[in-house]
Formats: structure tokens, sequence, C-alpha cells
């Protein structure tokens, strides 16, 4: 059973961390190697997948025409989004290629969505230039394609995403590594122990992706939603009110709202070395207070301020920086996600749990929960998993009887009438969202834990023993896992 589970969490946990390459050098172009996209990140932040095709032709005032006056010779409108490069070319990428983005355009819509990708950081020479070699496309735009096409929310799908799929959609891809916070360009002089031969611009990335918006009508916006997941959902964190302060300068009267999926990382409990050279020895925080430094990263100024000189890295977490926020914030967490379990050295069905690690687990869900209580809206499932709001299916998922896209649209509902200072969702409107239950995958809707060798789905209970606890002493049995199961999941979802 131990094996089984093994290879089904190696399915689970697909989201990958920097390889340990501390001789590998950056060369002077990017290696044209697809298979790139495949080495690992951490903590957390898988590559967004190749999202599917999707139609924009059912949105409304796009045609007038019956079935019967349809136009042949008219082709259909595309409904991939189209990259556009940086007016600005001195605000760049790692290596220097151009940053830029890739836009949607709802003709017509005053609502915006700006998504911002996820992918860890590197923080000196030896994580930046194993990144580079590894995951070039995430410090480089050398290889990026014309189009993109966007699931889940960035999906212009009514089925896949009823309530966004007619706004304008930006994705805006991750290539400064630096959690969207830096604004260092290229130092003048290739000298020094540290990654000088990098940008890192992710905070003047998005200033630069607002003003390039402004010919296409962001100016003219009623709502901006910026979003992003794992450390895109971090950069929401960071540059929400930045965001919000420059298109008010610009002369729009937006309500710029955020929206955080994955990025609300609690702090790690491991003690490593400070001095640690790469992403497998380096705790997050260790990595932030290192990467600040070569960033030059910039953090919201009223939470600087909370914080003495040499602190402020504690900024780059939720729980720290959402007192201090005035935007509106809607949080999307897993109680259980697999990369903050990942920074504890955790990696489920692998090995035998230690009896530290399960009450790490266990403690995990509860302080994730308590970490939450003073956010307004909160979408939080008792699963195993990391990032949800630009997968397909993401609206088979369910807290409570209530889907995230419905959380979203009661959310849209309050803030329109002014209730964004309350817990006190409209009636049968829910935004306060966490799961009861206390175990990993006790809500039934879940993402499925699949055995690669016999495709099968994994049960709880299996996914239990696989992590080597005594099933008996907890009072559980495989074989009567039906009844068992039942009863442990009647809170959940």
């Amino acid at each position: 059973m131990n094996l089984l589970c093994h290879v089904a969490f190696l399915l689970l946990l697909g989201g990958v961390s920097c390889q340990n390459n501390r001789n590998a050098k950056p060369s002077s172009k990017l290696s044209k190697k697809t298979s790139s996209q495949s080495a690992e990140l951490t903590p957390g932040d898988e590559p967004q997948s190749a999202p599917v095709v999707v139609d924009l032709s059912k949105e409304s005032g796009t045609s007038g025409r019956s079935s019967s006056q349809q136009a042949p010779a008219l082709p259909k409108p595309s409904d991939d989004m189209k990259l556009h490069f940086l007016k600005n070319t001195q605000v760049t990428c790692n290596d220097g290629t151009a940053a830029g983005f890739y836009l949607k355009e709802s003709k017509g819509s005053k609502r915006w969505l700006i998504f911002l990708e996820g992918g860890w950081c590197c923080y000196n020479k030896e994580t930046c230039n194993s990144r580079y070699k590894n995951i070039p496309r995430l410090m480089s735009s050398s290889e990026w394609s014309q189009t993109r096409k966007g699931t889940g929310i960035l999906s212009a799908q009514a089925d896949e995403n009823p309530h966004w799929w007619n706004t304008n959609i930006v994705f805006i891809p991750y290539c400064s590594s630096d959690v969207w916070s830096g604004t260092a360009p290229p130092p003048k002089t290739k000298q020094g122990k540290d990654a000088a031969e990098y940008s890192f611009m992710g905070s003047l990335i998005i200033r630069e992706v607002i003003k390039d918006l402004v010919p296409k009508g962001i100016k003219q916006a009623k709502v901006v939603m910026l979003a992003g997941t794992s450390a895109g959902g971090t950069g929401v964190l960071l540059n929400i009110e930045k965001v919000s302060s420059q298109l008010e300068q610009l002369g729009a009267d937006a309500q710029v709202r955020g929206l955080v999926d994955s990025g609300w990382f609690l702090e790690s409990k491991q003690q490593k070395a400070p001095e640690c050279p790469d992403t497998i020895s380096c705790t997050p925080t260790d990595a932030i207070k290192k990467g600040l430094r070569l960033w030059n990263g910039v953090i919201p100024e009223k939470c600087r301020q909370q914080y003495k000189k040499g602190e402020e890295w504690q900024c780059f977490f939720g729980h720290k920086l959402y007192s201090s926020l005035t935007s509106p914030l809607f949080v999307v967490q897993w109680l259980f996600d697999e990369e903050q379990l990942r920074v504890e050295n955790i990696y489920i069905g692998g090995q035998s749990l230690s009896e530290q690690q399960w009450t790490y687990m266990q403690n995990l869900g509860k302080e994730l929960k308590n970490s939450l209580k003073d956010v307004t809206a909160v979408f939080a499932p008792s699963c195993l998993s990391h990032t949800l709001i630009t997968k397909s299916n993401w609206m088979d998922l369910q807290v409570k009887g209530t889907t995230l896209s419905r959380a979203l649209q009661c959310w849209d509902k309050s803030l329109q009438e002014a209730n964004r200072n309350s817990k006190t969702a409209l009636k049968g409107c829910p935004i306060y969202l966490i799961d009861n239950c206390q175990w990993p995958q006790c809500n039934p809707t879940c993402p499925a834990l699949i055995d690669l060798t016999t495709n099968q789905e994994l049960t709880l209970l299996q996914v239990l023993a696989g992590m080597g606890l005594d099933l008996k002493k907890l009072g559980l049995d495989l074989k009567q896992e039906g009844s068992s199961l039942t009863g442990m999941v009647s809170n959940g979802g």
C-alpha cells in the first residue's frame, strides 16, 4: 500500500522545486529545449498548463445576426490572448529580453482581470543560474508564444467561467524571479558574487503593463481584479495598493480588488542554515531575506512601517500584511497546501510520516484557519493540492455546498452593496467558506488522488494508510471505509 500511495502522490504533488545545480552558468542565448518546463520549482508554483481554446462569440453585442443571416465569409473571432511586449524597453525580464503581457479584449466590457503567473523565485547567483538553465521561460521571453489560451477564471467560455468570461483578460507571464517585488535593473558591471547579470523588475513590469493598457480602455474600467496563483498570489498582496494608486492617478474610477490563490503561506518551522546556497536547503523566509536585497524589492508602505529595518521580509506573508491593506481581497487557500508541506520536507507518499510530521500536518489546517479568521472573503478547502483558479475543473470543488465561482459572484455583489468590511454575507450568498473537517482530503469534492499504475482513484483511508498511520489505532478500517469515510467527511465540503 505504501508503494501504491507513493506513486499516487508523485502524481498529486506535480508542482516542482528548483534543481540544485550550483555550477550551471547562463549562456548568452537561451537553449531551445522545450523540456525545460519539466524542471522543478520550489516552493510551489507549477507552471501554468497550456489552456484550452475557447469561444467568445456568444458575448452579447458581438453579433445581431440570426443563424439564417450569418455571413459565412467572416471568420470567427479568436479567443486567444495575444502577446504584447512593453513599450518601455528598459523594463525587462531577468535576462534583458522584453517583458510583456497577453491580452484578450472584450469590447464594451468595463471589467478587467489581470493575472500574475507564479513560479517561486531565485535569490543568489547559484539559484538564478540554475533557474536560467532549467526553466528559462521564467527568466526570459525569447520563447514566448504569440498567443495563449485561457482556462479556469481566464477562460472566455461561459460554462467554464460563468462570471468573468466576457471581461478583458490580461495574463502577465512571470519572468522576473522576484515574487513580483523587484525594481533592480542590471548593474553596469557584472562583477560580484550575486546574480549581477540579471534584472529583477517584477513590480515595474506590473506598472508598465497598466500604462500600456490605457489605450485599450482600462481608464474606463469600473472593476479591476488583480489575481495570481502561488508566487503570483503573493505578488497580488504586494502590488494591489500600488495598482490602485496608479489607476487613480491615471484618472480611472475603478474599484481595484485582489484574488490570491495559494499565495497565503505561513512561516516555516524548519531551522535551516541561514547561509543556504540553494532552494532545497533554504527556507522561504531566508530566501526572501536574501532576495529582497538582490531584487531591490519593494513592499506596501503601510506594512513596511510596522516592522523595523531588516524585518521587512514579514510583509511577504499574507497574515502579516493583510491588516495594512485597504483594497478588497478574496483569499483562496488549500488548508493542506502541497507547497507548504514541501517547505517542511514533508513529501507525502514518499515514506511513512514521523510522529512530528503528522503532528505538523494536523496543526497546519488549524493554523491556516486561524490565520484567515480576520479575512473578509475566503475559500479554504481541506484538501491536498496547490493552485485552483486557472484549472479547467475549478468549479467542481465546493466548500459547504458552494463553488468558488459562486462565492466570487457573491463577493462581487457584497462589494457592490458596500458590505466589504463585514463577515455578514448577503442572504443565501456566502463569501466566508472554510471547511470544518480536520483531515486532509476530508472534503468529498477534493481533487481526486489517482494511482498511476491502475488509473484508479485512491480513497481517503488509503491515503492515510500510505502516510504510515495506524488506522486501527485511529478507529478506522479499510474494509469498512464506506461508513467510516462518510462520518469523517460529514462536516466537509
